[in-house]
């Protein structure tokens, strides 16, 4: 398993542990209704060697929970967008019977396709006769691809907003879907913790580039002013999931002083952009002279105070006289 497997692996696990209730009651709301999701357990992780194929395969989360009153598990298998491989329906029927060997409860078995392309995989795997069905097993199925992005932006669920980035939607939409995740943000209000895991989650997999963010923040000046001012703190206040990783690997390697000082440097130039860019949606100023200032602004403390005070402002030229302030207290 490579790097990257093993990280949208712990994304997607992370994700839909935090948010376990609201991704069943998404996608599969018949389930969620049966199932008392104030009852929820998550247990160790199962490895099974298939030893036939000499490989070892991990189901990803499974779920002790209720369902009518009665004990059962609810096993969700996440397969990773580079991890394809063929009879998956057979691998899935595997795992579901050897966790009933072991537990000897009802199972209810969930597939979520991470693909980055539409594949039609089975939902259900046979073996039978011309004169005797032997077995039908059926399951879950979930291909994030083959949904539609704008049919979930009307949603208030937290696991809608982040799964944005995986469902589907054409390339020169990419800014869109951008701007309407942040609206789902400021629209949920989650706390600080939840924002960042999901927005950590949404970037990992739709990153906007130099010119799309600037397509981005000129889409934000045609919302309304209150849910702009919403988005841009959302925006100052949660950093992309991997800075973690990378600071545990700086520690590892005797390079995290190195490392901090880079990200504190990011840091910065971050706020320093998002100054600008908020001066120009919110108050339409040419931004050419301001960014000049701005950039001798290098203390974080200064830059965030700077902009709680530009949120309030009402008008450019409060804006002009905050950042002046701001400037001048940078000289002294």
């Amino acid at each position: 398993m490579n790097k990257d497997q093993v990280d949208h692996d712990r994304l997607f696990k992370q994700l839909l542990e935090t948010f376990f209730a609201e991704f069943m009651e998404l996608f599969f709301p018949e389930a969620a209704q049966a199932t008392d999701l104030e009852y929820v357990k998550f247990l160790q992780q199962e490895l099974f060697t298939d030893i036939t194929a000499g490989e070892k395969h991990r189901a990803d989360i499974i779920v002790e929970t209720r369902l009518k009153d009665e004990p059962g598990l609810i096993l969700v298998h996440v397969e990773p967008q580079s991890y394809i491989q063929k009879e998956f329906n057979e691998r899935m029927f595997i795992y579901f019977s050897r966790l009933y060997e072991k537990y000897r409860r009802k199972i209810l078995p969930v597939a979520v396709f991470t693909y980055d392309h539409i594949r039609n995989e089975p939902d259900s795997f046979e073996i039978g006769f011309s004169f005797l069905d032997v077995l039908r097993f059926h399951f879950y199925k979930l291909e994030l691809k083959k949904l539609h992005w704008r049919d979930y932006i009307r949603s208030d669920n937290p696991v809608a907003a982040a799964l944005l980035s995986k469902m589907g939607f054409r390339p020169e939409e990419r800014v869109q879907v951008k701007l309407e995740f942040m609206r789902m943000l400021a629209r949920m209000k989650l706390d600080p913790a939840r924002t960042e895991l999901i927005g950590g989650f949404f970037e990992t997999y739709l990153k906007l580039n130099r010119q799309e963010e600037e397509e981005f923040y000129r889409e934000l000046g045609k919302i309304d002013k209150k849910e702009v001012e919403l988005i841009m703190q959302i925006t100052t206040s949660w950093h992309e999931k991997g800075r973690m990783e990378g600071r545990l690997e700086g520690r590892l390697e005797g390079r995290l002083e190195g490392r901090l000082e880079g990200e504190a440097r990011g840091k910065v130039e971050k706020a320093q952009e998002i100054i600008c860019e908020y001066l120009k949606v919110r108050f339409g100023l040419d931004t050419s002279g301001i960014r000049e200032k701005v950039r001798q602004l290098t203390d974080q403390e200064v830059l965030d105070r700077l902009l709680k005070e530009l949120f309030a402002a009402n008008s450019a030229e409060e804006a002009r006289e905050v950042l002046r302030s701001a400037a001048g207290e940078a000289l002294q």
